[in-house]
């Protein structure tokens, strides 16, 4: 059987890839390359060939993250805190910056001291975050609140995956989140409401891989952005117990207003603007008046 170097696929795969536009080209291919080896990118070292199959593979791989289409459609998998959550087409990818917003729940929940806290995911999509939540605090009760048809397959895919791995069991719920009487019988006994809505303007520019293959409604939110979280304010506010907690994921470009919806209702107190790693507003924060 005819074996490959695999230091010199990865040389092809990266020029092929930066050829094709893609913005991290040698990391791609390693992360391609590990997949279909069954192994980690750092460990890539401990096999020097790739077998025919693993080739031809690969190459497969290559050409269609060369053509734009997402690294994690491409394997299958994207992680989440301690996690990883199955994607494919017709859910949102989640991005490193929601880990932020991860680590601020769980610090908060901890800081507080919530035991058995209950918690609710809006605008779900994979489920990662409600997921990741369940996992890191087995005590909480979390929902999962997600609209899309076709996101709520993968939804309920990941949840039985998750169960299968020892997590406990989340609560799904198909529904809107800018609905007034969403989660009804949860009014007023929430500890934590998370949410990562569509947000981005309707005008805004996005790469070829948000543009081609992610799902407009999951992306896009009217042309400031806003459209979901708009609503979603009030529906919050009336899930929300007294000093329970909301952080909510946003466009850059509209921290701002985001937290001015939050003050304007006159429902919350402690509204805190939060940046990313690269410093841009990416999260507010805020508790329950």
């Amino acid at each position: 059987m005819t074996r490959q170097s695999l230091r010199a696929a990865l040389r092809t795969a990266t020029e092929y890839l930066a050829d094709s536009g893609v913005p991290s080209p040698a990391a791609d291919a390693e992360l391609l390359a590990a997949h279909v080896l069954n192994t980690t990118r750092t460990r890539l070292g401990l096999t020097p060939f790739l077998s025919e199959e693993q080739s031809v593979q690969f190459s497969a791989f290559v050409a269609r993250r060369a053509k734009r289409e997402p690294l994690q459609y491409i394997t299958g998998i994207a992680s989440m805190g301690e996690i990883d959550v199955a994607v494919g087409p017709g859910v949102f990818i989640p991005r490193p910056e929601t880990e932020l917003l991860l680590g601020w729940v769980l610090s908060y929940m901890q800081a507080h001291g919530l035991h058995t806290p209950r918690v609710v995911d809006l605008c779900s999509g994979s489920g990662a975050l409600a997921f990741a939540i369940a996992h890191a605090r087995p005590d909480a009760e979390v929902h999962a609140v997600e609209r899309n048809p076709a996101a709520l397959k993968w939804l309920e895919h990941n949840h039985v995956r998750r169960v299968r791995a020892g997590d406990p069991a989340v609560a799904i719920h198909a529904a809107d989140v800018t609905e007034p009487q969403l989660l009804q019988d949860l009014s007023g006994t929430v500890d934590v409401i998370v949410a990562n809505p569509p947000y981005v303007p309707l005008a805004a520019p996005v790469t070829a891989e948000v543009a081609e293959f992610e799902p407009a409604d999951a992306v896009f939110s009217g042309v400031d952005g806003l459209g979901v979280i708009r609503p979603m304010v009030s529906v919050i506010a009336r899930l929300l117990r007294q000093s329970g907690a909301a952080a909510i994921e946003h466009d850059d470009s509209n921290g701002a207003e985001v937290c001015g919806l939050l003050a304007a209702s006159g429902s919350f107190t402690d509204v805190t603007q939060h940046a990313d790693l690269a410093e841009k507003p990416r999260y507010v924060t805020a508790v329950r008046a």
